[in-house]
């Protein structure tokens, strides 16, 4: 359960930014997870609202933007986005092409897991 680790960075470096910019409060916390991380985005929100507890970040509003797999098939020319085959033979995800099936694909997106904007309160 990698979200836990993932969780924990991503609250770490929203109150360190939030600390930075002298915040009394943060009131949302926008976040971008590509498909690739294998995140559930369920999980890393559990998590995070334990981390957040007893912190200016408790009563914040937290998006979590699901970002789709996007790729450029190196076989037939094909750019966009991709199917993903979830296997149970695989420990992660593989990104396939949705035309020619082919596994050897350029990611574009999908890889991702960022703290896109933070918005905060400071003192007047």
């Amino acid at each position: 359960m990698h979200e836990l680790s993932m969780a924990n960075s991503m609250v770490e470096a929203i109150l360190d930014t939030a600390k930075k910019n002298n915040a009394i409060q943060i009131t949302e916390a926008v976040l971008e997870v590509g498909e690739l991380t294998m995140l559930n985005p369920e999980q890393l929100r559990f998590m995070m609202d334990v981390l957040r507890e007893d912190t200016i970040l408790k009563d914040a509003e937290i998006i979590i933007n699901m970002i789709p797999i996007e790729i450029e098939c190196e076989t037939c020319g094909f750019k966009g986005v991709s199917k993903t085959d979830e296997n149970m033979d695989h420990l992660m995800a593989v990104a396939t092409c949705p035309e020619c099936d082919n596994t050897h694909v350029h990611i574009i997106q999908g890889q991702e897991c960022n703290i896109k904007t933070i918005k905060i309160e400071k003192e007047d």
